[in-house]
């Protein structure tokens, strides 16, 4: 066993002083938290690991956050506590970003091209943080810089867990079954490339390509400017509005919020099959209603793309949905999901139609929208994933990201309804025809 661990446990963690500072951290973390059980601070399990992945730092917070956006992989009370991680965290200091712009653009570029930049930064997150400046040409514009090390630390970070996680695996064989490995693997790949600010800046460029070529003009993407970027330095415009998470805003400032949200919405859709990528963290404030009436997408660090097969049964899911045929919903969900076993249509649509009674009150001929109007479109997620597992269907991860997505917009169903547009036009805008 120490043979195969000396194997596989690489020497930059076995013998590297980044390791073993990260090791002496998360040591340190681990016993604040035990000493606090011991003397009565005992939350419940989920929270007492989401405080402490908080406190382990920045590979935590995004595994919490991965959690939170994976129902299918999770518990349910894990995934709903850890959507505490979607929000900001504490910021670093400006002084310690300030060394990073100055040594990533240099000094003489930085009086070159901007005017101004204000030290108070306008959203913190685990990889970055955003400041609002000025250029000398006049444009405002938002500087996105990477948190000092953060790369370093989630490599660090990663690796040990991955390779902890074949440990495990090679002890208890069991566990293979769960794909641990490589589930981590997945999650350092798309976590590294969120570091990758130049990647970014491209998703961007992907982004409004399309934009152009669809001829979209009620959706922007802000504008990069390329001699003031690198890997952990994006200079984009700044774009001016109401996050679409301010509902209240929304409904007293936008004349018709529900068209934009419409416009949103079936951009988004279609940049499913005719972009070579998707917007895929639309949480947190990541559309805004601008002042023009236009929907900005921004923060384009997530984004996902989608196969054949996953495209065509989740188009099939969605018509399902609106149109409450509990028939196509479960073909569909065999079509996407993974599953060597010989599934009960029948059964599996009988599921979905109790699941439905239970959030709308056996009241399925009155729905007017996809999705329950009563209860949490997250729960409802989250029991639709687990019908599915029950009956032995084993969802891609492209799946739950993507599903995810769609039930972010339909949380602006309140701003839909007060606007006296129903959902099921919003749907209809979204181009659910044979082009798809």
């Amino acid at each position: 066993m120490l043979q195969y661990a000396y194997d596989k446990i690489p020497r930059t963690v076995f013998y590297g002083w980044k390791g073993a500072k990260r090791f002496r951290h998360a040591t340190g973390v681990l016993a604040k938290t035990g000493i606090g059980w011991v003397l009565g601070d005992r939350p419940r399990t989920p929270q007492l690991i989401r405080r402490t992945f908080e406190r382990m730092g920045a590979t935590y917070i995004k595994l919490g956050q991965v959690i939170a956006s994976s129902p299918s992989l999770f518990p349910e009370a894990y995934v709903k506590e850890f959507q505490r991680c979607l929000d900001s965290t504490e910021p670093v200091p400006y002084p310690v970003m300030e060394k990073i712009l100055k040594k990533e653009l240099g000094v003489r570029k930085l009086k070159q091209f901007f005017a101004e930049i204000d030290p108070e930064p306008l959203a913190s997150a685990s990889i970055a943080q955003v400041y609002a400046a000025r250029l000398k040409t006049g444009e405002d514009v938002v500087i996105k810089i990477q948190r000092p090390g953060v790369e370093e630390i989630l490599v660090t970070d990663l690796v040990f867990l991955q390779t902890a996680a074949q440990l495990f695996e090679w002890i208890v064989p069991t566990l293979k079954h769960a794909s641990i490995t490589g589930i981590l693997s997945e999650i350092r790949k798309s976590v590294l490339a969120e570091c990758d600010f130049i990647q970014e800046a491209e998703n961007i460029r992907l982004f409004t390509d399309f934009l152009e070529q669809t001829g979209k003009r009620g959706v922007v993407a802000p504008r990069v400017y390329p001699d003031v970027s690198t890997k952990k330095v994006l200079t984009m415009e700044r774009l001016y509005g109401i996050p679409l998470t301010d509902r209240k805003r929304l409904l007293e400032n936008a004349d018709n919020p529900a068209q934009s949200i419409g416009a949103a919405f079936e951009t988004w859709f279609e940049s499913i099959t005719k972009c070579p990528v998707f917007h895929a963290d639309l949480h947190a404030g990541n559309l805004m209603l601008l002042h023009d009436g236009r929907v900005g997408f921004i923060d384009f660090g997530v984004v996902g793309s989608i196969s054949y097969q996953t495209r065509s049964g989740m188009k099939s899911l969605i018509e399902g949905m609106i149109c409450n045929d509990f028939r196509k919903m479960a073909g569909s969900m065999i079509m996407i999901g993974l599953t060597g076993e010989q599934v009960d249509r029948f059964q599996l649509e009988e599921d979905l139609r109790n699941l439905y009674d239970r959030f709308t009150g056996n009241d399925i001929m009155a729905l007017e929208s996809p999705i329950p109007p009563r209860g949490d479109s997250d729960q409802f997620l989250l029991q639709m994933v687990r019908i599915g597992e029950k009956h032995g269907i084993r969802f891609p991860s492209e799946f739950t990201l993507l599903l995810k997505q769609f039930l972010y917009f339909d949380s602006y169903r309140d701003i839909m309804m007060q606007s006296d547009v129903l959902f099921r036009e919003m749907m209809e805008m979204a181009g659910l025809d044979d082009d798809f």
